[in-house]
C-alpha cells in the first residue's frame, strides 16, 4: 500500500503539470506539490524535529494544509490537524493535548534540502491528529493512520465510481475526517485534481464547479443547502456534476431531492464519524428512496451491531486508533470488548439499510419525553420559508426542556412566526411533541471547526434569552 507521499512523488514523476489542487486564489500542480513538501519538509528536520514529533497546522483549506500534512509525513513527523476556523482557546487546548511542538499558520519561505527517505512514514504509522468537532465544550483527539483512510477511499471509488477523469471539489475542512478523504487521500490515490476553498462561500463555489467542470462534490448539508440558496446558482454551472457525497449532519430528503432535480447529480453518503469511519454508505446503484431517506446499506467488512437501545458498534478497517492518551473517553467509545460506538440510535431493515434516527446525546427531553432534534430539524425543514434549521433545548422550569428551532430563512421570506410554523406541521400531521415551542430567526447558525452547527452556542443562547 503507497502512502500519499509516494502517490505523490509518482504523479509528479508521470504528470509533473497535472493539476493537483486549484483554489479561488491558486493552483498547484504534481510537481509544485513535491517539491514544496519536500521543501517544508527538510525546513522541519533542519529546525531538529525528530522522528515522531508532532507539528500542528492551522492553514486555511487551500493547498498549504496538503502541503504541510505531506511535509510531516515525509519527515516522519506526526500532523496536527488544527481548523481554521478554531479559537485560541481550542488551539492551545490542542497544541498542550498533543505536545505538539509548533504551530504552523504560514508555510510561505519554510523551504530547506530534502529530508531523507527512511524518516518517512508508512500506512500504518501514526501520521495525524485530529480533532472532534467540538460542538460542545473542547474537542477530543483522534488517532489515525492512512491505512484506514485508503480503505475508505476504496469504498468511496466503489460507491461513486470514482476514476482518474473525475475532477473533485471538497468544500470540507481538510483536517477532519469528510475532509480528509474527500480532499487529502482520495485525489492523490486515484492522480484526480481537487477544487478546494481557502473559506467557504456559495457564489465562488458555484464559479468554480463551472470553471474546472467538476465532477464530485464533497459538501456537508448546510453547504449543499447554501449553495441552493445562492443568488449566483445556474443548474447550467453545476451541470458537470455527476455524484455529490454529503453527511456530517442529517441529510434533507427533501432538499436532496432537489439537488439531484437541479443539477442531475447523485446525492450520497457515508453514514459514521471521525472516529469509527463509516458503517454504512449509499451508492449509484441504489434507488432515490433509499439514497435520500437512508444513511445506505450496512457496509459488511465492519461488522456492525446494535447495542441496547439501538446504538451501532462497529469493528473493521475504517476505524480510527481511539483518542488520544485519554482512557476516560475511551471507555466511553469503546464496549468492553471492543467495539467502538458512535453514540447515534439507529435503525437497520431487513435488507440491511440504516436509518438514523438520533444522537444518543442530542435528544431534547421533554417531561420525561425523548424528543429527537434530527426528527424536529427534518420536519421544520419542510417549510417552505426554512433554508438551514438547528433544534436545541431550551431550559423550563415545568417540563425540564422545551424544544426550541433556530432556523435561518430562504431569499424571498421575510419572517416566520411560531404560529404559521405550528400550522404547518399540524398540516403534515407531525406529533405535537416534536413541534418547537420555541422559534427563533437567524441570519446564520454558528459553526463548530469541523462545519457542523454548533449546538453548543446555541444552547448558551437560548439560555440567555430566556434568562429572567
Amino acid at each position: 500500500m503507497p502512502t500519499i507521499s509516494e502517490l505523490v512523488a509518482e504523479h509528479a514523476d508521470e504528470n509533473p503539470d497535472g493539476l493537483a489542487f486549484a483554489s479561488e486564489r491558486e493552483k498547484m500542480t504534481w510537481a509544485d506539490y513535491e517539491r514544496r513538501s519536500d521543501a517544508l519538509a527538510g525546513h522541519l528536520v533542519a529546525e531538529g524535529y525528530g522522528p515522531g514529533d508532532r507539528i500542528a497546522a492551522q492553514l486555511p483549506d487551500g493547498p498549504d494544509v496538503h502541503v504541510a500534512f505531506v511535509a510531516c509525513e515525509k519527515a516522519g513527523l506526526v500532523a496536527v490537524g488544527i481548523g481554521p476556523r478554531a479559537g485560541t482557546q481550542e488551539v492551545d487546548h490542542l497544541m498542550s493535548r498533543t505536545g505538539a511542538r509548533t504551530l504552523l499558520t504560514d508555510i510561505a519561505g519554510l523551504w530547506g534540502e530534502p529530508p531523507p527517505h527512511e524518516r518517512r512514514l508508512g500506512p500504518e504509522d501514526v501520521f495525524l491528529l485530529n480533532s472532534t468537532s467540538g460542538t460542545t465544550g473542547l474537542p477530543k483527539v483522534v488517532v489515525h493512520d492512512q491505512a484506514r483512510w485508503f480503505a475508505f477511499h476504496e469504498l468511496a471509488v466503489d460507491a461513486g465510481e470514482l476514476t482518474n477523469d473525475d475532477v473533485c471539489m471538497s468544500l470540507v475542512s481538510a483536517p477532519f475526517g469528510f475532509g480528509i478523504w474527500t480532499a487529502h487521500v482520495t485525489p492523490a490515490a486515484l492522480g484526480a485534481p481537487c477544487v478546494v476553498l481557502s473559506r467557504f462561500d456559495a457564489a465562488t463555489a458555484v464559479e468554480l464547479i463551472e470553471r474546472h467542470r467538476v465532477t464530485v462534490l464533497a459538501a456537508v448539508s448546510t453547504q449543499f443547502l447554501m449553495l441552493l440558496e445562492s443568488p449566483a446558482f445556474r443548474p447550467e454551472a453545476l451541470a458537470s456534476l455527476r455524484v455529490m457525497f454529503t453527511g456530517g449532519e442529517a441529510v434533507p430528503e427533501r432538499r436532496a431531492a432537489e439537488f439531484e432535480d437541479r443539477t442531475g447529480a447523485l446525492v450520497l453518503q457515508f453514514y459514521g464519524s471521525n472516529e469509527t469511519g463509516a458503517l454504512s454508505r449509499t451508492t449509484t446503484k441504489d434507488d432515490r428512496p433509499h439514497r435520500l431517506r437512508t444513511a445506505g446499506r450496512v457496509i459488511e467488512s465492519m461488522d456492525v451491531r446494535l447495542f441496547g437501545d439501538g446504538q451501532p458498534g462497529c469493528k473493521g478497517p475504517l476505524l480510527s486508533r481511539g483518542y488520544l492518551d485519554d482512557p476516560a473517553a475511551n471507555a466511553e467509545l469503546f464496549t468492553d470488548d471492543g467495539w467502538m460506538l458512535t453514540g447515534d440510535i439507529v435503525e437497520i431493515d431487513g435488507d440491511g439499510y440504516l436509518t438514523v434516527i438520533g444522537r444518543a446525546s442530542d435528544f431534547i427531553i421533554r417531561g420525561g419525553k425523548n424528543v429527537s432534534a434530527a426528527q424536529v430539524e427534518h420536519e421544520v425543514g419542510t417549510h417552505p420559508a426554512v433554508a438551514l434549521v438547528a433544534a436545541v433545548a431550551a431550559p423550563d422550569e415545568l417540563f425540564g426542556e422545551r424544544v426550541c428551532a433556530y432556523v435561518v430563512l430562504r431569499p424571498g421570506h421575510d419572517d416566520l412566526t411560531l404560529g404559521e410554523l405550528s400550522d404547518h406541521l399540524a398540516e403534515r400531521g407531525v406529533s405535537k411533541e416534536t413541534w418547537p415551542e420555541h422559534l427563533v430567526v437567524v441570519d446564520d447558525l454558528p459553526r463548530a471547526s469541523g462545519g457542523k452547527v454548533a449546538k453548543g452556542e446555541l444552547r448558551a443562547d437560548i439560555e440567555r434569552r430566556l434568562a429572567p
